[in-house]
């Protein structure tokens, strides 16, 4: 009996050694594999209930579960499940009282992060309506846009944001919009308060009837991205696809006990769908900041006990960029899920910061196959294995980018695309009318007032006529090839000066600072 036990002890060593040597990533690839099936086998049963089985309906179990449970921590203040299940009874009472809204219809949401965000929408649900997560930093134009295009009837604005709506008011009212601001009282005329109607009202639940006709297909939210025409579009997230967004946090290993930190905005769809959405399905607890702050960062995971945090883009190297202090590794981070992280900015998060697990992923609003990195390769969005071919079958193929079609063999077959290069800083290529100078800080002005500054081109190149293709799309791949070293181009550019509200001249010194790194973008 000791010789069969030791055998088995020995075949289990050897074999853990080969499968590290040869198949360095089974083990997390194979639980990844699992966990996906598993959450397969999840949607099928939700799928056969009658009515669908929401997020919603997730979060009221979630009540009944652990009522006294810290949903949202902000600024100081704990809300727990049953907290914020009855501020949304009252927000969907006075919405039923004194809008129109029913169920099936969408209302549009102008909103900062706060936690009034978590029940505004909650209370929504619970009256059958689609949520449009409209960007808090657009204005005028864009704003219009994005109002426009989710098919809105209800605009709810944040008090902060009431002077911004006002410059859109008139063009709302001929449309019979209905403007409602989180305010106990409002003097301007076509807008309505609404905070005082949600103390009035009753914090005893609503009748599911009121959407019992929410289906897996049904709209849960409009989220924006970026048009080709320059401005936002909305991309429709159903029922059925929010579930799917929740379930990245199971996936990278998180669990009902974290707490999770989210200082991306909720507007987001990475900040709603994984990180809010995603903690009402693992039943944790959130950790909300109002926007990211690189200086605190640190400060609040240490004080709220924070074991898993998000990023995105670039925030991973504003933390870096921040002074060393020697608390720095002093926290309880274990994980952190986003993508966007630069493989430098990676290693040196980790050497500053501790042995943090990092799940960069891809995934995109609109897209069909998502990756994640769970075997912690510093650089990569995750591996292909033959288990995830066969489940998910895909490839990635070519885009002509200058015709916006796939590029097609001569059998008309699209075409595999060879490996994921760097993003790129965004020029604008335009041309002025006959006797017209380049004004610098009117340019500023309004892309200030039209854009988000993360949207804002730091370059702009002047032309005496824009390249264009016979069905009148303008040529960039050519504008992107040149790039914008002086030297090489006649036409006049310029680079924005933050700091002057204005654009400059670009020169070659400029040029040579940013091409050495000694400049940053």
């Amino acid at each position: 009996m000791y010789m069969y036990a030791v055998t088995i002890l020995v075949s289990l060593v050897f074999l853990h050694i080969l499968l590290k040597l040869w198949f360095p990533y089974f083990v997390p690839e194979f639980l990844y594999v699992l966990k996906t099936i598993a959450f397969g086998l999840r949607m099928s049963k939700y799928k056969k209930k009658q009515p669908f089985y929401t997020i919603l309906d997730c979060f009221l179990d979630a009540v009944k579960r652990t009522p006294s449970k810290p949903f949202i921590i902000f600024e100081n203040r704990t809300y727990t499940y049953m907290d914020v299940d009855k501020q949304s009874n009252k927000v969907a009472r006075a919405l039923r009282t004194h809008t129109s809204l029913k169920e099936g219809d969408t209302v549009a949401l102008f909103l900062g992060n706060e936690p009034c965000y978590a029940w505004v929408w909650l209370g929504l649900a619970k009256i059958g309506c689609a949520t449009a997560l409209l960007n808090c930093n657009i204005r005028s134009k864009s704003l219009s846009q994005c109002f426009s295009c989710s098919g809105a009837s209800v605009l709810i604005v944040a008090e902060g944001l009431k002077d911004v709506v006002e410059e859109i008011l008139p063009a709302l009212l001929e449309q019979d919009i209905a403007v409602l601001i989180l305010t106990k009282g409002c003097d301007t005329a076509g807008m309505m308060s609404l905070l005082d109607k949600f103390e009035e009202a009753s914090d005893e639940p609503v009748s599911a009837a009121l959407r019992s006709a929410v289906s897996r297909k049904s709209p849960a939210l409009y989220v924006y991205t970026s048009g080709t025409t320059g401005l936002p579009k909305a991309a429709v997230i159903t029922q059925e696809r929010l579930w799917a967004a929740t379930f990245i946090q199971s996936l990278a290993g998180v669990t009902s006990k974290d707490i999770f930190y989210i200082n991306l905005p909720l507007y987001h769809s990475a900040g709603f769908s994984i990180g809010f959405a995603g903690a009402i399905e693992k039943g944790l607890t959130i950790v909300l900041r109002r926007k990211f702050s690189a200086s605190q960062f640190w400060d609040d995971c240490r004080k709220h006990n924070v074991t898993v945090i998000q990023y995105i883009g670039e925030t991973m190297r504003y933390l870096c960029n921040t002074q060393k202090k020697a608390d720095d590794r002093d926290h309880r981070v274990r994980l952190a899920i986003g993508n966007g992280i630069r493989a430098d900015v990676w290693k040196e998060f980790l050497n500053r910061f501790g042995s943090i697990q990092v799940r960069e992923l891809y995934a995109a609003t609109e897209g069909n196959i998502g990756f994640m990195n769970l075997s912690g390769k510093i650089g990569a969005v995750g591996r292909v294995n033959y288990i995830q071919r066969k489940i998910f079958p895909y490839l990635l193929i070519k885009y002509d980018t200058e015709k916006e079609e796939p590029v097609r063999n001569s059998e008309g077959l699209c075409v595999e695309v060879l490996k994921g290069h760097e993003g790129r800083i965004g020029m604008a290529a335009i041309t002025l009318k006959e006797d017209k100078q380049f004004d610098c800080s009117s340019t500023f002005s309004h892309v200030a007032s039209y854009l988000p500054a993360y949207t804002w081109p730091r370059f702009i190149r002047i032309q005496s006529q824009l390249d264009i293709t016979g069905t009148y799309k303008q040529k960039k791949v050519k504008l992107v090839d040149e790039g914008f070293n002086p030297a090489a181009i006649e036409d006049p550019l310029y680079i924005l000066n933050e700091r002057e509200k204005s654009y400059i001249p670009m020169t070659q010194k400029t040029y040579s600072l940013i091409a050495s790194g000694q400049m940053q973008l």
